[in-house]
Order: C-alpha cells, then sequence, then structure tokens
C-alpha cells in the first residue's frame, strides 16, 4: 500500500520575528489551502493512504473537508497515533510515528525548525519540505499540487534515485561528549545564558556560527556565510565564522527586512567530519534560528558537520524523471484511472 504522511505546523509563521522584524503572518488557513492541493495531486497519482500529524487547528482534517463531492478522495486519511502537546515536540513524535508507519515520504509545512524536528525522527523517509515560515533555508516554496504529485510518484516507486531525491548535510552538536542535538543549516553561538525567546534576530548577541549552507539570498544566520564566501547545499563542506562587536565589514539580511552591519573577524570552510569547539562559554547555542541549548560554565560543546543529514525530493527532478519514465501517459494512466474508478 503507497502512504504519505503530512506534518503540518500550525505554528510556524507566527514567531517574534513578526514583531521584531517584517516577516508575513503565515495564517493556518492558506496551510489548508495547500494540504487541500497537496491531497488531490496525491489522489490523482494513486496514493492509498495519508498518516498526518494531529494538531489544535486541525490543518489536514480541514483540507479534507474542504473538497467537493466532485473530487472525492479515494484514499484512507488517518490521524498518527500520538499525544498531542502543541509543542515542537508533536513534529518529533509524528516523524517517529509516520516512520514506524511505513510511509513512501513526509511532506512537512514550516521552516528551518519545524523540519530540524522531523529529521530528528524520520530515519531514511525522504522528506518533501513546503515552506511556511519565517527565516526558511531548508524548505522551499512550492505549489501544492506540485509537492503532492511530487510525493506520490516517489510514494509510488516510479522515482527513487538521484537527483529526484539527494542527501543533506547536518550539524551535531555535542555537550560534553555526548551528541546532544542537531541542526540543518546553523548552530549560531549568543552571549546570552538563558533561553527567552526561542527566534534570534539580534546581531550584537552573535559570537560564532557555523553552517551547512548559505547563499546571498538566503533570509537567516546563514546568510552570513552566502554574503562572505557562499557554499552550496551538496558541497562536501561548512563554513564557521567568529562575529565580534565593533566596526562592521559586512551587510547580511539576518531576518526578513533586517539588513544588519556585523563585524566578521575570521573565518573558514570546515570539511565533513571535523568538529568545531565552541569557544565562548557559558552561552546559549541555536540552532536554525531558535535558540535551544544552554552551555554552562565548565561544559564542553563542540559541533561536527556531517553529509547524514534527511534525504530531500527535489519536486522539479522528480517530476521531470517521472514524465521521462511515462508516469503520466499511455498505460500507466489507463491503469491508474481505471483503479481509482473502482475504488469511488
Amino acid at each position: 500500500m503507497s502512504k504519505v504522511g503530512i506534518i503540518a505546523n500550525p505554528a510556524s509563521g507566527k514567531d517574534i520575528r513578526r514583531l521584531v522584524a517584517y516577516g508575513t503572518v503565515f495564517d493556518n488557513q492558506e496551510k489548508v489551502s495547500i494540504v487541500r492541493r497537496v491531497l488531490l495531486a496525491l489522489a490523482a497519482t494513486g496514493v492509498e493512504e495519508v498518516i498526518y500529524m494531529p494538531d489544535y487547528y486541525g490543518i489536514v482534517p480541514k483540507a479534507a473537508d474542504g473538497i467537493g463531492s466532485r473530487h472525492r478522495l479515494p484514499m484512507d486519511i488517518v490521524c498518527a497515533d500520538i499525544e498531542l502537546t502543541g509543542t515542537q515536540e508533536d513534529s518529533y513524535q509524528a516523524a517517529l510515528e509516520l516512520q514506524r508507519s511505513g510511509v513512501g515520504c513526509i511532506i512537512t509545512l514550516g521552516g528551518d525548525g519545524t523540519n530540524r524536528m522531523v529529521a530528528k525522527g524520520c530515519g531514511e523517509i525522504p522528506l518533501l519540505p513546503i515552506s511556511t515560515g519565517t527565516n526558511n533555508v531548508f524548505p522551499e516554496m512550492i505549489e501544492g499540487t506540485s509537492a503532492g504529485l511530487a510525493a506520490g510518484v516517489v510514494a509510488q516507486g516510479w522515482v527513487c534515485d538521484t537527483p529526484a531525491i539527494h542527501p543533506t548535510k547536518k550539524l551535531v552538536i555535542y555537550l560534553n561528549g555526548t551528541p546532544a542535538d542537531i541542526a540543518l543549516i546553523d548552530a549560531v553561538i549568543l552571549k546570552d545564558t538563558f533561553i527567552g525567546s526561542r527566534a534570534v534576530w539580534d546581531a550584537e548577541r552573535i559570537r560564532q556560527v557555523v553552517v551547512t549552507r548559505g547563499e546571498a539570498h538566503n533570509i537567516g544566520i546563514s546568510s552570513i556565510a552566502g554574503v562572505l564566501e557562499p557554499v552550496g547545499i551538496m558541497e562536501e563542506r561548512g563554513l564557521v565564522m567568529e562575529v565580534e562587536p565593533g566596526e562592521a565589514n559586512l551587510l547580511a539580511p539576518i531576518a526578513p527586512g533586517l539588513v544588519e552591519p556585523l563585524r566578521v573577524r575570521n573565518y573558514r570552510h570546515i570539511e565533513l567530519n571535523e568538529e568545531i569547539k565552541v569557544k565562548d562559554v557559558p552561552c546559549l547555542i541555536a540552532l536554525d534560528g531558535e535558540r535551544e541549548l544552554e552551555v554552562r560554565e565548565g561544559d564542553e560543546a563542540t559541533i561536527k558537520l556531517t553529509f547524514e543529514g534527511p534525504r530531500v525530493i527535489d519536486v522539479r527532478a522528480a517530476l521531470r524523471q517521472a514524465a521521462l519514465r511515462g508516469c503520466f501517459r499511455g498505460d500507466a494512466v489507463t491503469k491508474l484511472v481505471r483503479r481509482l474508478k473502482e475504488e469511488a
């Protein structure tokens, strides 16, 4: 049976950067609309079951309920069996449950933070991340119909190799020699001693930055690397930078509408499996834009770059590959339409 998981974060696109920067609020009704188009496209490819993360807004059920009788979905839509907490832990627990359920891929609606939590629990299941957050580098803005079609061809096994599905890098953060957390895009050492607001927007607090990638068009902390020494998604290296107070020597868009002056003292490329020592202790470490880890006096923290991040579906490559293999024409379509009619 072909299955697809959906993790739609109702809290993404609503953090404090809407107040301190100029980010657009991404409301949940728009997420419902995106998921509705995703569901219709999944059905068109013959996906038989969708398993979704429950949430306090009911994004997926509302999406399904809003589909007219003419487009009735010939698939089962099932709620993942997790205990809802209303926190980022829901995304992690849902990813674990979807992995156990044997889905062919997981569609996420959220930002870098949402995908970081999903990546911690999805194992080898490929992700298709749709951007609905604030500083989005890992997910992209993708039309829901295209996303659903790409997820469908992967879940059906019609497309299962590169370039349609590619590996990604990640950072592993070690605290006193033990793995404590991960980041998909950046780990930022802040001159703070308590978490407070989770989002990062104040450049004056930044002391050290480690990134898996960064381009000049990115929005967020990884943009510092992007304007300094760009690192691509598939390059087998990252970048480490030291930031200090003083006269600025570069500008970077660290949040929507906030192009901030910073002073970068040193920077260099880092290689795969290289560990970077956190110098300013005590401190906080922000992961993919959110304060997460407290490093206390006497602790030792290091950050290692690996190419063991989640596998990701490239929508354009997946659909191109499926088209070249005839998945949308001829006998393949005839058989699919016949089966859908029988199940209707």
